[in-house]
C-alpha cells in the first residue's frame, strides 16, 4: 500500500527553557498507509502535537525527513489535499452552519458555487441539516464538533487529521463518527486520529502508534500492541466453597484478594505472572477443597498496552 505519511528519524528540539532544551521528538520513524485509520496516542507532553505541526508545515525547523502525500511536509501541493479538525475549533458566533461552511470552503480555495453544491449534503451527513440556519452561538459543544467534521470534508481531502473528534459527543454521536471514519477509509481516504478515548481508538483504528517523551514506543495493530502484556495472564476465576479458604489461598499466593461473592459463588479477577503461577494457584484451590467452576482468560486491551508502554521504568520516577 502507498505510504501517505513517511517519517524518518524525525527530531525536534525547542529552545532552552529554565536553562535546558526540550526534546519534543527523538528519532521518530513511521509510515501511515493509504486508506488507513491510524491512531496517534501518548500522554500529555509525548510529542503528538509537535509531530502533527511538522506534518502540517506549522513547525519547519527539524532534523530528519517528513513526507506527506509525496511532498516534503509543509509543501502547499500536499497541504491542499489535507483536512484538519483541531481539538478546539473556534467558529465566529455571528455565523450559522451554512455561512461557516462558506467561510471555510473559500479558505480552502473553493468557489462559492462549489461550496453551495457540497455543504448541505455534508451537514446532513453529520446530522446538522435541520439546524443549518441556527446561529452557532446556540450550538452545543457536540454540535460544533459535528460542524467541524463537515468543514474538514468540504474540499474533498485525501488525508484527514482529527484531534479529539468525538469530544463532547454523546454515545450516539460517537457511533456516528466511527461509522463516518470507516466510510472515509472505504473510499480510500486516510485518517490520522488523535484521541485520549482509547476505547474509541480500539474500535476504529487499523493501526496505532504510541509516543512517550518524544520517542516512538510501539507501532502496530491493537492485537499486536496487546502482545506487550503477553508476559502476564489476565484471569477471571469463579469458585465455590468456603470464602475464608479462598482468602487464605490468595494470601499464600501473594495475590491481592480482589474477589466478590455472588450468591454461593466467589469470583476473583486479576493478573498472574505466568503459566506456572497459574498452575500453582489451581493446585492450592483444589487442596483447599474449593470447586473451580470457571477459569477465563481476559483479552488484553489497548489501555493495558498503553499503560504498560508509558509507565516509568523506575517505580519511583514521576
Amino acid at each position: 500500500m502507498t505510504a501517505v505519511i513517511e517519517l524518518r528519524q524525525l527530531e525536534k528540539t525547542y529552545g532552552a527553557r529554565f536553562g535546558r532544551k526540550v526534546h519534543a521528538l527523538r528519532g521518530v520513524s513511521l509510515e501511515v498507509r493509504e486508506g488507513e485509520i491510524f491512531g496517534l496516542l501518548g500522554p500529555n507532553g509525548a510529542g503528538k502535537t509537535t509531530l502533527v505541526k511538522i506534518l502540517l508545515g506549522i513547525v519547519r525547523r527539524y532534523r530528519g525527513s517528513a513526507m506527506l502525500l509525496g511532498y516534503r511536509a509543509g509543501d502547499r501541493r500536499g497541504r491542499r489535499r489535507v483536512g484538519y479538525l483541531p481539538e478546539n475549533l473556534t467558529i465566529p458566533g455571528h455565523h450559522n452552519a451554512l455561512s461557516a461552511m462558506m467561510l471555510y470552503g473559500q479558505l480552502s480555495g473553493l468557489s462559492r458555487r462549489d461550496v453551495r453544491a457540497r455543504r448541505m449534503k455534508l451537514l446532513e451527513q453529520v446530522g446538522l441539516a435541520e439546524r443549518a440556519r441556527d446561529s452557532v452561538r446556540k450550538y452545543s459543544k457536540g454540535m460544533r464538533q459535528r460542524l467541524g467534521l463537515a468543514q474538514v470534508l468540504l474540499h474533498d481531502p485525501e488525508l484527514i487529521f482529527l484531534d479529539e473528534p468525538t469530544d463532547g459527543l454523546d454515545p450516539v454521536g460517537r457511533a456516528a463518527v466511527r461509522d463516518l471514519l470507516k466510510q472515509l477509509s472505504a473510499e480510500g481516504r486516510t485518517v490520522l486520529l488523535n484521541s485520549h478515548l482509547l476505547q474509541e481508538v480500539e474500535m476504529v483504528c487499523h493501526r496505532v502508534a504510541i509516543l512517550h517523551l518524544g520517542q516512538l514506543r510501539r507501532t502496530g495493530t491493537v492485537a499486536e500492541l496487546s502482545e506487550v502484556t503477553a508476559g502476564q495472564l489476565r484471569l477471571r476465576i469463579r469458585v465455590k466453597g468456603d470464602p475464608h479458604r479462598l482468602r487464605m489461598v490468595l494470601d499464600e499466593s501473594e495475590l491481592p484478594p480482589q474477589w466478590t461473592v455472588q450468591e454461593d459463588e466467589m469470583v476473583w479477577q486479576g493478573v498472574v505472572s505466568d503459566q506456572q503461577s497459574l498452575d500453582r494457584l489451581i493446585d492450592r484451590l483444589r487442596q483447599a477443597d474449593l470447586s473451580i467452576l470457571e477459569i477465563a482468560r481476559a483479552r488484553a486491551t489497548l489501555e493495558d498496552a498503553f499503560m504498560r508502554l508509558v509507565e516509568p521504568a523506575d517505580p519511583q520516577a514521576s
